[in-house]
């Protein structure tokens, strides 16, 4: 399962992606929000919460840039975010740092690409071996 929040400035493209996760018979939870005004740091811990909890393997989170619901993201412990705007990135925060939530812009990215980044960041497995070891050091930076 896969939960997905955005803010105002990210609803067009968390509809784009829904449609899109349907075709894929990829089931989801909608965090928010329908087009009204709202802040993102409270959809993206209503997001978050999904993942850390267990609900929810993985999510998509869209603002206007994508910065804000990373940081806001990135703030609750558990969940490793990344704004992604191209292909490489978006695979290889898969690939070697096993990010669990992928960050978008809706107003800096257009639905084509934005549906590619998802696709990748989904389809691709962390690697492991060598990065395994960065990430316990990443996640060991929470507890201080």
């Amino acid at each position: 399962m896969i939960a997905i929040g955005c803010d105002h400035g990210g609803f067009e493209l968390k509809l784009a992606i829904m449609e899109h996760l349907k075709s894929r018979s990829i089931e989801f939870v909608d965090c928010g929000c329908d087009g009204e005004k709202v802040d993102y740091p409270d959809i993206a811990e209503k997001t978050c919460k999904k993942v850390v909890s267990g609900e929810c393997e993985k999510a998509f989170l869209i603002c206007g840039t994508g910065i804000g619901m990373s940081m806001s993201a990135n703030k609750i412990k558990g969940i490793r975010a990344a704004v992604c705007s191209d292909w490489y990135s978006a695979k290889y925060t898969r690939l070697h740092n096993d990010a669990n939530v992928l960050c978008l812009g809706g107003r800096v990215l257009g639905a084509g690409l934005a549906l590619e980044l998802v696709d990748v960041f989904l389809d691709t497995e962390f690697e492991g071996g060598r990065h395994s070891s960065r990430i316990e050091k990443v996640m060991k930076l929470e507890e201080k």
